[in-house]
Formats: structure tokens, sequence, C-alpha cells
């Protein structure tokens, strides 16, 4: 993953510009590191790509500099994925990654695994920013950094059910691991 990365990053500094609403489509090959015992990219291995997705959305749309300048970082709060095809050895894909909806907290991204124009996998990141200097971003802000009218990005229904089904107590409430 680091390599890929710092591979991103170059390809980030001199690709193609695009607005942070715009669809960012980034191309990776599915590498021996990926496999699973059964000789295709693990399910684990699909989430971090989906990580390196969401970055190059941002560093391609200016946006990552920006929030880097002001001392914001991105924090997965929960993430669904759907896996519909394998991705096998040295397969090209691409990972489209786009802006599906704010909330007063959060953002969401859905990610989709490309390959031959065929939906292989689909995901969906719920995302908080923090501040490094403690705290929240408020979402009000960070649309405005993003260029986003809330209005422009409503919450589907879906989405807002399984943002409130999935969620846990705050980290300062006590949440015991109790089984029924």
């Amino acid at each position: 993953m680091l390599f890929r990365l710092l591979l991103l990053s170059i390809r980030a500094r001199f690709g193609e510009r695009i607005a942070p609403t715009d669809v960012a489509r980034t191309s990776f090959r599915v590498l021996p590191t990926d496999l699973d015992v059964l000789n295709h990219m693990n399910n684990g291995v699909y989430l971090s790509i989906m990580d390196l997705g969401r970055i190059d959305l941002m560093a391609r749309s200016g946006v990552w500099p920006a929030l880097k300048s002001r001392g914001y970082y991105p924090v997965v709060v929960a993430s669904t994925i759907t896996y519909r095809r394998s991705l096998e050895p040295w397969q090209r894909f691409e990972v489209e990654s786009r802006i599906i909806g704010l909330d007063e907290n959060s953002g969401y991204v859905e990610q989709r695994f490309v390959r031959d124009g065929e939906v292989c996998a689909r995901g969906v990141v719920k995302a908080r920013f923090l501040k490094r200097s403690g705290g929240s971003v408020p979402m009000d802000e960070l649309a405005a950094l993003f260029g986003l009218d809330p209005d422009d990005h409503p919450m589907p229904e879906w989405l807002a059910r399984w943002s409130a089904e999935t969620a846990l107590p705050p980290r300062r409430e006590p949440t015991p691991s109790v089984w029924n």
C-alpha cells in the first residue's frame, strides 16, 4: 500500500484536475500481495484501496492541501461494501469515487470497483473531519471548503437509514459488549 500511496501522490500532483463533486477515477492493478488463499483480491484490500481512491479525489480536486494547511484530517466512521465479481491477479481495474451526501456531522462517498465497464464491488464510506487541535470540523465549513452546497447533495433516504441503524454511541458513553 505504501508503494501505491507514493505512486498515487505523484500521479495526483501531475494528473488531471477535477472538481470535488466530480467522479474521481483511479486506476489500479491486482498485485500478488493483494491476494487471499482463493487467489483473488482479499476483501480487506478493497477497503485499503478505497482509502487511496478518496485521497485521489481530495488531492486532484485541490481539497487535500487546503485540509492539511488547516490541520484537518478525515476519519472513517462507518463503511459497507458489497462484492459482485472477483478481481484476479494482474487484472486492471478502476475505483470510481464520488461524494453522495452530507448530513449535519459527516460526508458520504460511494466507491465502485470497475473492470471492463462492469461494477465488481461497491462500497459506501461515512467520514468525519477532525481538527488536529481537537474537535470536529463544522460541516458548513467543510462544505464550503469542498465547494459543496448541502442542498445539492441531500442524503438519499437509504443512506440516512443505514447511517442511523449502524451508528454506535459516542465514544464517551459506556458501550459494554453484552451478547443477548
